[in-house]
């Protein structure tokens, strides 16, 4: 998937397509044609950093309905000469996930684009599990032929099938289709079920691919083998060496991580972090300067997973580093650090921000350090992290960090918080937005009633209900 072009954080594109709160509010108050223009862009172009962690789907599937949003652009999108080109479920699964989210809230016209899209679109497989979670058996069944006629009856359609029926991340309408009388529907699914258990079962029985050999050599070797294959093993070597080492194979191990070939030395600077060897500290030093780029990021990978006072105190050290070291340092003081760092990590989080911008991946370790040190002199740094990043999961991390620095949140973010993107988020500003805003009232009564929210958001909010708020 390509990186999303992200319009400015003042606009209405730009709030939506980050998924803030601000968004919502705003679309609300904008001209209909130019809330919903905005809406479609961000749906039919997906502008999530990752969509395995940010969540939009709910966020605008609850705008539809309150903007009285129709469906003909995504059902132009969907079914769209593309669609035969381009199968990536990137293309299409924001759209299927808000029409899936449609269909729960009673969208009957999201339902039927769901029913059609299962039955011809090139993204069938997505669209089948929002339609297991929503639909009614006896619509899923009117999509038994249309799916089976996917997979040809020979060999290699029927071992399509098996991957298929064994891979479903909903199973409901193949068991559906299982007990169905037909020959060409019922037999056919059962029989892909079966082989797709007897596989699974064959594969944990017999697994395969390379194994090293039970002595610390034969495993430094093995992950040498293969990095030369093109396949980096120093994390499962490291976990062979923790088995297979003794303190007499120390010297060879610390020789392996000081001078080794790249494979073997990964693994050996792995696995001297994990057993705070006390000389592994100088050892990462030296080959995080490496000019192999593999060398560098694991020893730099591997202090980062480092426990200890040792480990803390040299991040001291290190934390001014320019280097992908000094980064590194700066998250381990952020993660363990103790009040006496917060000035490091304060600085640390200014200059990632000035240098990298409000999405560096450096900055969600800093942002949390920055929460848990109750660093109160971050919240400006903070706010401008909030409001410009185009990551819904950082905005909720660094939402976390203004709850606990920032006087003004309860008043201020958390209100806008309420209708964030991310329910993580929305489950802080259940607990801390000021009941005193109308408008916070009102919001807390149509999450506490929305059968779509999540039930953590849901609880923080009847919590508030109790005490606060009369219903």
């Amino acid at each position: 998937m390509f990186d999303p072009v992200i319009a400015p954080s003042g606009t209405l594109l730009g709030l939506l397509q980050r998924g803030r709160g601000d968004g919502t509010l705003h679309a609300l108050a904008a001209p209909r044609a130019d809330a919903l223009a905005a809406l479609n862009h961000c749906v039919l172009h997906d502008p999530r950093q990752d969509w395995r962690v940010e969540n939009r789907s709910l966020y605008y599937a609850r705008l539809y309905l309150d903007l009285h949003g129709g469906l003909d652009e995504i059902e132009a999108h969907l079914f769209g000469a593309e669609d035969v080109f381009d199968t990536e479920d990137s293309r299409t699964g924001l759209a299927l996930s808000v029409l899936g989210h449609l269909a729960a809230y009673g969208r009957r016209d999201a339902l039927l684009l769901l029913r059609r899209y299962a039955a011809t679109g090139a993204n069938w497989a997505w669209a089948l599990d929002e339609l297991a979670l929503r639909d009614d058996d006896a619509g899923l069944r009117t999509l038994a032929e249309p799916v089976l006629d996917r997979f040809p009856a020979d060999a290699e359609g029927d071992a399509a099938l098996a991957a298929a029926v064994r891979d479903a991340f909903e199973p409901r309408p193949w068991r559906l289709w299982a007990e169905d009388p037909r020959e060409r529907v019922g037999a056919r699914v059962r029989a892909a079920g079966e082989r797709g258990s007897f596989d699974r079962w064959q594969r944990q029985l017999r697994p395969t691919g390379p194994r090293p050999g039970w002595s610390v050599q034969a495993v430094l070797d093995w992950a040498q083998q293969g990095l030369e294959r093109g396949t980096e093993l120093h994390g499962p070597a490291a976990r062979c060496l923790k088995a297979v080492a003794g303190p007499e194979d120390r010297p060879a191990v610390v020789e392996a991580a000081r001078s080794g070939p790249d494979g073997a030395r990964c693994a050996a600077l792995h696995y001297l972090a994990e057993a705070r060897d006390p000389a592994v500290l100088d050892l990462i030093e030296t080959a995080s300067t490496d000019p192999s780029r593999i060398v560098a990021d694991t020893a730099v990978s591997a202090f980062e997973r480092m426990c200890g006072e040792a480990a803390v105190d040299r991040a001291r050290g290190w934390v001014q580093r320019p280097d992908a070291l000094g980064a590194s340092a700066a998250a381990v003081l952020a993660d363990r650090g103790t009040p006496q760092d917060a000035k490091l990590v304060l600085g640390a989080l200014r200059r990632t921000v000035r240098s990298e911008g409000p999405d560096a991946a450096a900055l969600y370790a800093l942002v949390d350090g920055a929460g848990r040190l109750g660093i109160g002199c971050a919240a400006p740094v903070l706010r401008h992290v909030y409001r410009e990043t185009s990551s819904s999961e950082l905005r909720g991390r660094t939402a976390r960090a203004l709850a606990a620095t920032d006087p003004m949140y309860a008043t201020g973010f958390a209100v806008e918080c309420l209708w964030d993107c991310e329910e993580t988020t929305r489950e802080l500003a259940a607990q801390h937005a000021e009941t005193g805003d109308v408008r916070v009232a009102e919001r807390l009564r149509r999450l506490a009633a929305d059968p779509a929210e999540e039930a953590e958001v849901q609880t923080a909010v009847r919590n508030r209900i109790g005490p606060d708020l009369q219903v």
